[in-house]
C-alpha cells in the first residue's frame, strides 16, 4: 500500500505580494527552499490561515535573502498582503519506507524568519500502532545565511 504523507512545511509564513497577471505559481526564497530540499517546479499545498482558502500550485525561486511569499497567477487571488499561510510539499511512499521518512517543518514569525525547525518521525511499536518523535531547534535563519 502507498501512503501520501508530508515531506516538508513552511509553517506561518506571511505573504509578502501577489501578481495576477505572473503566469501562475508561488515565488520563495530559495533560502527556505534549500532547508527543505524544496524544488522549484515542485508542488505544493497551501492553506491560508486567514481566509481558509486551499489551492495547490507549484514552487519558483524569488530573491534569495528576501523572505518573500507570492502568489502568482490564479493563486494572487485567494491571499492578501500579510496572510499567515501553511505550505506543504508531499510524497508518495510504500509503507516499508515511512520509517525512513523525516518530515521537516519551518515555523516562521510575522517578517518570515525562521525561528524553530522541527523534524518528525512515525515510529511504530511492538503492537504496530504508529507514533511520532519529533526533535525542535530554536534558531533564527539570519539574512544572508
Amino acid at each position: 500500500m502507498r501512503r501520501r504523507m508530508l515531506r516538508a512545511k513552511l509553517h506561518g509564513i506571511r505573504v509578502t505580494g501577489a501578481d495576477l497577471n505572473y503566469e501562475g505559481s508561488i515565488a520563495l526564497d530559495p533560502q527556505h527552499c534549500s532547508l527543505l530540499d524544496l524544488l522549484p517546479f515542485e508542488f505544493v499545498d497551501i492553506w491560508n490561515k486567514t481566509t481558509g482558502a486551499r489551492i495547490s500550485t507549484y514552487v519558483i525561486l524569488g530573491t534569495p535573502g528576501s523572505r518573500c511569499c507570492v502568489l502568482n497567477g490564479a493563486a494572487a487571488r485567494t491571499c492578501q498582503m500579510g496572510d499567515e499561510l501553511i505550505i506543504a510539499a508531499s510524497v508518495d511512499l510504500e509503507e516499508k519506507e515511512i520509517p525512513l521518512l523525516r518530515p521537516k517543518v519551518l515555523i516562521f514569525d510575522a517578517d518570515n524568519h525562521v525561528t524553530e525547525t522541527l523534524v518528525d518521525q512515525v515510529v511504530r511499536d511492538g503492537n504496530g500502532v504508529a507514533t511520532t518523535i519529533r526533535e525542535s531547534s530554536m534558531r533564527r535563519v539570519a539574512h544572508g545565511e
